[in-house]
């Protein structure tokens, strides 16, 4: 069913107009993909905020001064670490996806949404704070964490490396998965699932709009379930 797009963007398209993120979660529960929600904790900065996109994963690690002068890692050395070369890096459609720090700081802020917009990027995950809040909202970028915290990073962490698997309590995310995310939570579809997820849950958003009629004309949940499949 793929033909029922021809790129990334017919198909988040199709996604913003007909979809939502719980409908993928079903399709890949009943795929066999049964622990791809990132945390329920994780949150859009605004209740509207819908993020989908091809992951570029970012490895964040903890550090305890902002430039290490003593280090022998030559990565001590640079305040943020390579944060500035992994949002540079990211491309058209990509979302900018964050774990490997301790809760403590925030991931994320304005200046950052900012670039990232410039470059045509679809969003932001960030597996902890974000800050600037009154400035990404008014950029409007998708930005989902545990909320707004303003204490910086600077010297209490650092990008260590991207473009690289990372995992989110346990849900591994890759380069070029796709990023869903809605209030209801953000899911990680991977590379190899995305036709067959994304085709399942069309199908099934068009299913659901039948069994929405039956209902509302009367029809039980159970006579519903039976005659359909779906609720």
């Amino acid at each position: 069913m793929k033909g029922l797009w021809k790129d990334d963007n017919e198909l988040y398209e199709i996604a913003k107009r007909e979809l939502f993120v719980a409908l993928v979660g079903d399709v890949l529960d009943k795929m066999g993909y049964l622990h791809q929600f990132l945390p329920p904790h994780l949150k859009p900065l605004h209740h509207d905020f819908v993020v989908i996109g091809r992951a570029m994963p970012v490895l964040e690690a903890d550090v305890f001064e902002e430039v290490g002068k003593g280090s022998h890692n030559p990565l001590m050395k640079k305040p943020f670490g390579i944060m500035f070369e992994a949002l540079d890096s990211l491309k058209e459609g990509e979302v900018y996806i964050c774990s490997g720090s301790s809760p403590e700081y925030a991931l994320w802020g304005g200046l950052m949404s900012t670039r990232a917009m410039k470059l045509g990027a679809a969003g932001a995950v960030l597996n902890g704070w974000s800050r600037d809040t009154n400035e990404i909202l008014n950029l409007g970028f998708p930005t989902f964490s545990y909320g707004g915290y303003a204490q910086d990073q600077g010297p209490r962490g650092k990008v260590i490396d991207y473009n690289v698997p990372i995992e989110i309590e346990g849900v591994r995310i890759t380069p070029g998965d796709v990023v869903y995310g809605d209030r209801d939570g953000v899911l990680i579809i991977p590379k190899k699932a995305v036709d067959e997820a994304f085709s399942g849950a069309i199908e099934k958003a068009r299913g659901e709009q039948l069994v929405k009629k039956a209902l509302q004309e009367g029809m039980s949940a159970v006579d519903a379930f039976e005659k359909f499949g779906i609720m």
